[in-house]
């Protein structure tokens, strides 16, 4: 079958997608920059990438008419309007999907049962209600929190059971939640694809627990064996709940104040019998932990949350590919590599838990007064131990190119900079590694800035550099 994936480049499109491969389906991927995709995983015939905006209904007459089906796999949870950008973006394709061969659309969203909904979860409301609006009957798959490798629920409780002994935490952690793994979610999605008995309707789609989300995090501690005490305050205010989150966990801000207005409602699916009807086998909570870990220890994450919401996606990683050369500062830096291998091998693992080579701490330091000042800091870490693909998140950078062939791994700074920041590492023909900082200033206070940090720069950069060539 001819489908259409919007939303490849995001956490659950990543994981849909090979799965539809597998099962034989020819997937027309609808992204916005074809930059952010490792196109070399997907040689086969039956995949195609094709480059539009939802935001821009003109850039949708691309994408083909003579389609079996398509799912809506687009959301946001950052930006001040993101509500009426979520709503457009499905009116736009709703538009486009009217005029094509379609006989069903599949949408994920999220369980929508309380009379009072956040605006992240009213958002997700307003779009399924717009495309159900389409002449192609909808199926709404709404899912609460979902539990796997890399999800920002996942990495969030991570966060806080492995570096808090003792939690002192707000109220909502009494809340009510009923988490699901995202293996369950990606057989749901691709399950109801075509079936009939979906066709115009919603189903919730849960795990086979209903846990607080103190119980969620105490049993987290118990699947990784550790002891932990969490003290519930009542005095908590929703601005110093997110807050808490921000600073205890990789989240940014913004996510987080749309997490605690989330959270603070019960998120509990309606019965049905899609799973029975389906087959699919529900995991329990402990069981999608277990299963998580398995893949971070093997290196096998397909996709993170922080795959996407990214301000550099924007304008499409292109437009960061070319390094300015005037009306920059640069701190170059070249030297022998003793094992080209070896050397390789660091550049492309550099950072997350393997650090930076050279004054971790003082790597760490910058990485804290940047969530001080609302950055994104060093918690978010790396999918992957040992490969990095254009678009991951790489603690405070953002991996624009990387070419093992050429030998190139090109970071775009994501921190709090009074400027622009580029971080390039080259190895050449004659096996010596060129290392390259660059900075475009924004103002007086960017100037003052890089004159501040030169110090710093000088010999975090050839130490790191010195220990990458070694």
């Amino acid at each position: 079958m001819k489908i259409i994936l919007t939303g490849a480049t995001g956490y659950i499109g990543k994981r849909l997608l090979p799965v539809l491969l597998q099962q034989g389906h020819h997937v027309l991927c609808a992204v916005r920059d074809k930059a952010r995709l490792d196109l070399e995983k997907y040689e086969s015939g039956q995949v195609q990438f094709i480059e539009c905006d939802l935001l821009n209904p003109d850039t949708l007459s691309e994408l083909p008419l003579d389609i079996d089906a398509a799912y809506y796999l687009v959301h946001s949870m950052t930006g001040e309007d993101f509500g009426n950008r979520e709503k457009l973006c499905a009116e736009n394709f709703v538009s486009y999907l009217d005029r094509t061969t379609a006989r069903q659309l599949v949408y994920l969203s999220g369980i929508v049962n309380s009379a009072e909904l956040s605006p992240h979860l009213s958002s997700r409301k307003t779009v399924e209600d717009t495309l159900r609006r389409s002449r192609v009957p909808l199926t709404a798959l709404r899912a609460g929190i979902i539990v796997g490798s890399g999800s920002a629920s996942f990495e969030i409780i991570r966060d806080l059971v492995e570096k808090l002994p003792v939690m002192v935490a707000p109220k909502w952690l009494k809340t009510r939640c009923q988490p699901i793994a995202i293996r369950n979610v990606i057989q749901f999605l691709s399950g109801v694809l075509l079936h009939d008995s979906t066709f115009g309707r919603h189903f919730d789609i849960c795990g086979p627990d209903i846990l607080t989300y103190k119980q969620m995090l105490l049993q987290f501690a118990s699947v990784r064996r550790l002891s932990r005490r969490i003290i519930i305050v009542p005095v908590m205010t929703p601005r110093l709940s997110s807050y808490w989150l921000y600073f205890m966990t990789s989240i940014s801000y913004r996510l987080a104040v749309n997490l605690v207005d989330s959270m603070k409602v019960d998120v509990i699916g309606v019965p049905n019998n899609l799973a029975d009807e389906l087959n699919i086998q529900l995991i329990a909570y402990k069981d999608s932990i277990r299963m998580a870990f398995d893949k971070i220890e093997q290196n096998l994450v397909l996709s993170a949350w922080n795959d996407s919401g990214s301000t550099v996606f924007e304008k499409g990683l292109a437009t960061h590919i070319e390094v300015p050369g005037f009306g920059v500062f640069q701190d170059k830096k070249v030297e022998k590599a003793k094992d080209i291998h070896l050397s390789e091998a660091k550049i492309f693992a550099i950072g997350g838990r393997t650090g930076w080579y050279y004054a971790n701490r003082l790597w760490a330091l910058r990485g804290w007064l940047d969530r001080l000042f609302g950055g994104v800091g060093l918690r978010r870490g790396r999918k992957n131990a040992s490969e990095v693909s254009p678009g991951d998140a790489l603690d405070f950078w953002r991996v624009i190119l990387a070419d093992r062939e050429t030998k190139r791994l090109l970071l775009y700074a994501e921190m709090k900079l009074p400027g622009e920041a580029w971080l390039e590492f080259v190895i050449d023909e004659h096996e010596c590694v060129h290392q390259t900082a660059t900075f475009r200033p924004h103002g007086l206070a960017g100037r003052l800035y890089w004159y501040a940090m030169l110090p710093f720069h000088h010999f975090i950069f050839r130490g790191m550099l010195h220990e990458i060539a070694k």
